[in-house]
């Protein structure tokens, strides 16, 4: 709830950002990205031995499922901050992720995390039909009880 509100804040000092020759960048909330380098960090040490385009297994609940899904929680709290921020910002803040690469390695990540075939479990069909439903195919939801 509150990542939506944020960016008014940086809003108010956009003004005084436009008068610089240099490419400009802005930072998301540096706590966040902070808990981001962290993690970053981490998962890279997970995933070293794992060429992109082969895919890890996480086992439910270890400590490696722990820590991917809290990347992925950061990730989309930021994709939540930039949605709510003006086109001004948007730009100021992919300019950041650009230069800490923030965004070549969450694509690394995913690339190495994506199953080859995302089927959702208790689907016992070994050739994949139209029938088959997957994680792209079929809603998704997250109602937590």
């Amino acid at each position: 709830r509150l990542m939506p509100e944020l960016p008014k804040f940086d809003d108010e000092d956009l003004k005084s950002y436009g008068d610089e020759e240099e490419e400009l960048a802005l930072s998301p909330p540096a706590a966040l990205m902070s808990i981001l380098a962290t993690q970053e960090l981490l998962l890279e040490n997970i995933l070293e031995c794992i060429p992109v385009g082969e895919f890890a297994v996480i086992q439910p609940l270890s400590d490696e499922f722990c820590l991917v899904l809290g990347y992925l929680l950061t990730w989309k709290l930021i994709l939540a901050f930039f949605k709510a921020a003006s086109s001004q910002l948007r730009v100021l803040y992919s300019q950041y992720l650009r230069r800490t690469k923030s965004l070549n390695k969450l694509l690394y990540h995913l690339f190495r995390l994506m199953p080859e075939n995302p089927v959702i479990s208790g689907q016992t069909s070994e050739v994949p039909n139209k029938d088959t439903k997957t994680f792209f195919t079929e809603e998704l939801h997250l109602d937590v009880k």
